[in-house]
């Protein structure tokens, strides 16, 4: 498996989801819906500023040094 990085693909808004998917495995679309259902539990707030500080945090894919 690869390192965490943001789709440039697979992406709605920033890659995020897309590029987790990618480095699980896992189907997009699936994390999306799971990630939606669990922003009414939780108030919203604290998953969107998760998912704000990856899109900080993580480079976009194809964007990394090598050597």
């Amino acid at each position: 498996m690869g390192k965490l990085t943001r789709s440039v693909t697979n992406k709605k808004v920033a890659g995020v989801l897309g590029g987790i998917a990618d480095r699980f495995g896992i189907n997009a679309n699936l994390l999306r819906v799971i990630y939606i259902i669990a922003l009414f539990p939780t108030g919203g707030a604290p998953l969107i500023i998760a998912y704000f500080v990856l899109v900080l945090l993580l480079k976009k894919e194809g964007n990394q040094i090598h050597g």
